[in-house]
């Protein structure tokens, strides 16, 4: 193992903190008032978020300092436990129902959502598999199809909470790393064909999923309903302009866009700050986006080079998924902004997940 830098990457550590930061603020700007509302506390949600913020900063400089090879040695493990995390949460009684979906395990308002992390612990298998057996990804039979029933075992059981959101993103996550690795693109076209059949029964087998793609395409069939939260979120970015109403001004967070520190929270933040605050972010995700296919680039091995790939292709589809969703370009998928949207799980798990790219940064040629 080739020697430390004396420092991580300090820009994506300054990217991470300030989208960080920005997160805090944007989540109590968008939910004090409906936490006065429902807990007399404006600062109800905020405090939470402060707290996980905290947890996951500390988690990830400690995560820095780990060496990278530490999660090749845990891999097998590791994914072993969020298998079985994914089977409890499954038991009636044990897993907590929230918005439908039985996806969490904890005790009151403190818990954890255990496919979040099998999103990363399938990243950390998967990069030590493909590092192990790159030569034989060209073969279907060999390479291919044992990594991807591995996936989609993982998201068959994601599914039965059911979260298609979650597993969306950790598929799309495992079909770059393995597309990166030096599969045939033939065998991507005919899977990719196999796979718009299978979502196409997933989605006709709920019709709340059917109601989803029905507002995408047209919101206002049924502005009370499918279409409500699409419509206003809507109407917060446009109001918004380019300078905005305003830090604290948004109009839309006063009960009328359910939610909005979750995973709207973007549609606040655009209505309140305008078009630059919004643009000004997505630069900040991009500068991410940038460092982490650097240090994949420069990883002084394979298995560096995969999970770097890997964590950074997380963060991206979940930027692009959520923005879509917030815009109206995609249907509503229940996907958090990185950084930003309220949640304990996905972001102490994002902050532990950029603290394995930091460490990787460390050991990079360039």
């Amino acid at each position: 193992m080739p020697k430390t830098k004396a420092a991580p990457d300090y820009v994506l550590m300054f990217a991470t903190l300030t989208l960080l930061v920005v997160g805090l603020i944007m989540v109590y700007s968008a939910s004090a008032a409906w936490a006065s509302y429902r807990f007399d506390d404006s600062f109800f949600f905020a405090k939470r978020q402060l707290f996980f913020a905290g947890v996951g900063v500390v988690a990830m400089l400690f995560i820095m300092r780990v060496d990278y090879w530490t999660w090749r040695t845990w891999a097998k493990l590791i994914l072993i436990i969020c298998f079985l995390l994914l089977v409890i949460v499954l038991i009636p009684g044990v897993g907590l129902v929230r918005g439908g979906a039985r996806s969490w395990l904890g005790i009151g308002a403190f818990s954890i959502q255990p496919s979040e992390f099998m999103k990363m612990a399938m990243i950390a298998f998967l990069a030590k598999y493909l590092s192990e057996n790159q030569k034989k990804i060209v073969s279907f039979k060999k390479g291919l199809l044992p990594s991807l029933s591995l996936v989609m075992f993982a998201f068959g059981m994601i599914m039965m909470q059911p979260d298609l959101g979650t597993g969306a993103v950790m598929v799309g996550t495992c079909v770059v790393m393995i597309f990166v690795s030096g599969a045939r693109l033939s065998h991507f076209v005919w899977l990719g064909m196999v796979g718009l059949i299978g979502l196409i029964g997933l989605i006709a087998s709920a019709p709340y999923r059917i109601k989803r793609i029905s507002s995408f395409l047209d919101p206002w069939s049924d502005p009370l309903g499918s279409g409500f939260q699409i419509i206003q979120s809507l109407y917060a970015i446009g109001p918004g302009g380019l300078m905005g109403m305003g830090l604290g001004e948004s109009r839309q967070k006063y009960f009328y866009l359910p939610e909005p520190q979750t995973d709207f929270i973007f549609a606040i933040l655009s209505e309140e700050l305008g078009f630059i605050g919004g643009f000004m972010v997505l630069i900040l995700f991009g500068i991410l986006l940038w460092r982490g296919i650097r240090i994949a680039l420069g990883a002084p091995d394979l298995f560096g080079s995969f999970l770097a790939v890997g964590i950074i292709s997380m963060v991206a589809i979940q930027v692009m998924i959520n923005i879509g969703v917030v815009t109206g370009l995609m249907p509503v998928t229940g996907i958090t902004l990185p950084l930003l949207s309220y949640g304990g799980s996905s972001l102490t798990l994002m902050l532990v997940s950029l603290g394995v790219l930091l460490n990787i940064s460390r050991y990079t040629r360039f």
